[in-house]
């Protein structure tokens, strides 16, 4: 049945009634595209499809599942979609299902159209259609049903064994996904369990927020631009769902209108958007931390796949396009009170706050709870007012394998790609001291006040103190010049925040690890 209502010429009050009357499904509805999908599922469950040629092996069905929208309960009245996802025998590995996925689609195409009992459920326009991963689409048009269904058949490699755990699953999936290297995104499928959960179990008021902004998007941004590369209906989704856990700690109980809003707020300011979960997966391996570092550090927008770490759901996209509809649709009705007041929206942050442990020689370490965008001025004051410094404070962090940066009082962590929980370290200095860093041979590096004028042998004692290596035994290099003891550090033209390379003489007790 067509909309013969407008969402813009709907006053925002009435947002829940349009959402009611418009968007959400009919039981009977859902049960007449259940009843043609089941016949679907039935196949893929029975048959016992015969390899042969590049896949030499017979492959069989282990699990379907429905996905998308129609799996997580926020599918609209007028999509006609259904989304499966098959576990197959044949992928034991991320790799073999990238090798063997083309294989597996066109063995696929070939049994379906050779099945009476999907032919006698009006199947047409079997094709394979390139997605991230390519998937199979065709439409069947049962008898019992008014208009026909697409549906989407993604074959997947069973990562997550044959139940879905309720808590985070081993970190040896996602180092052996991160290992994988293949195209963001082509193993999702995998973890699409996972992702159908996340959003699945929500309350229902969130759910008609869901539908409310994914039928805006239709209607008022795909619709409008149907060639352009805009982003796919999940990161709408999942930025819905972001904007509610943040704006209303999860309460299930909020104004539509106001989540509508605040979603649309979100949408202008694209560009500075930094969202990911640690639901399903933790920082706490290694492997996983330095990966979800390195993505949260590309350009925004990011939106990490709460299943999927290796996916942001946002890169690449036209976001420039959504903005540009998002400021339309807040001069509408349905952003207006009944007083033509606009609507208010929550207070979301544009990332999520992170701890920040501040580490000080001879000083225990503590912790603060800071925003990436909030200025490091900020931050600086925060620490003050804790422990009460008068000096020049320094604040500098190290990602592992990188040089030791300066943090900038005039930046904020979010300039550096500080996204996540992070460590940094505090010099006080008092002028006309600058802060140098000393790099060890292990890659680690240390930060020291010292008055230029200094000699490099004052550098070299405190060194010592910090570090226990003998003086005696150290040896500086300073863009590749060995640094004599009696001459100063200005002399060697050494400034604020440069870097120097320590190593130990030969001859010497070795004191550092081999890198």
């Amino acid at each position: 049945m067509a909309l013969t209502q407008e969402l813009y010429a709907t006053p925002a009050s009435r947002l829940d009634s349009f959402v009611a009357q418009w968007l959400q499904p009919h039981r009977e509805w859902k049960e007449e595209v259940l009843d043609a999908v089941r016949t679907v599922e039935q196949f893929l469950r029975q048959e016992n499809f015969q390899g042969e040629h590049e896949l030499d092996r017979d492959v069989q069905v282990l699990k379907v599942i429905k996905v998308g929208s129609f799996g997580n309960g926020t599918i609209l009245r007028s999509r006609r979609e259904v989304e499966l996802v098959a576990f197959l025998s044949c992928f034991h590995s991320f790799q073999e299902a990238a090798t063997h996925h083309q294989a597996v689609l066109r063995l696929l195409l070939k049994t379906m159209w050779q099945s009476q009992d999907l032919l006698a459920l009006g199947l047409e326009d079997l094709r394979v259609e390139q997605r991230v991963p390519d998937a199979l689409v065709f439409t069947i048009q049962a008898w019992q049903a008014a208009e026909p269904i697409t549906v989407t058949i993604v074959p997947a490699y069973r990562a997550l064994g044959p139940s879905v755990p309720n808590t985070q699953p081993p970190a040896e999936v996602y180092v052996s996904l991160i290992n994988a290297c293949g195209v963001p995104g082509n193993f999702s499928p995998s973890f699409s369990e996972l992702q159908r959960n996340f959003v699945k179990h929500r309350p229902t008021k969130l759910k008609s927020l869901l539908r409310l902004v994914k039928h805006w998007y239709q209607q008022y941004v795909k619709a409008r631009s149907p060639r352009a590369n805009l982003p796919p209906l999940y990161a709408l989704e999942l930025l819905t769902i972001y904007a509610w856990e943040m704006g209303t700690e999860e309460n299930e109980n909020f104004m539509l209108d106001e989540g509508f809003t605040t979603v649309m707020d979100l949408l202008l300011e694209y560009e500075v958007i930094c969202i990911y979960w640690t639901k399903y997966y933790t920082l706490q391996n290694p492997v996983i931390e330095d990966f979800v570092r390195k993505q949260l550090k590309k350009e925004r927008p990011v939106i990490l796949d709460p299943a999927d770490p290796t996916h942001n759901v946002a890169e690449g996209y036209r976001w420039d396009i959504v903005a540009q509809r998002a400021s339309q649709c807040l001069k509408q009705d349905c952003c207006y009170d009944d007083r033509e007041n606009p609507v208010p929206s929550w207070n979301v942050k544009r990332a999520r706050d992170v701890h920040v442990t501040v580490e000080q020689r001879g000083y225990p370490n503590f912790k603060l709870i800071v925003n990436p965008y909030e200025p490091i001025k900020k931050i600086k004051e925060k620490i003050r007012r804790s422990r009460g410094y008068s000096g020049l404070q320094r604040l500098s962090f190290q990602v592992p394998g990188d040089e030791r940066q300066l943090l900038s009082s005039r930046s904020s962590l979010a300039k550096y790609g500080i996204f996540s929980h992070t460590h940094i370290y505090l010099l006080e200095a008092i002028p006309p001291e600058i802060q140098v860093f000393v790099k060890n041979p292990d890659g680690e590096s240390y930060a020291y006040a010292i008055d230029p004028n200094s000699f490099v042998l004052g550098l070299k004692e405190q060194i010592e103190d910090q570090q226990g290596l003998p003086k005696k035994q150290q040896q500086l290099e300073f863009q590749g010049q060995v640094l004599q003891d009696w001459l100063s550090l200005r002399g060697y033209g050494v400034q604020d925040s440069d870097t120097l390379i320590l190593s130990e003489k030969k001859g010497g007790k070795a004191l550092f690890p081999a890198s």
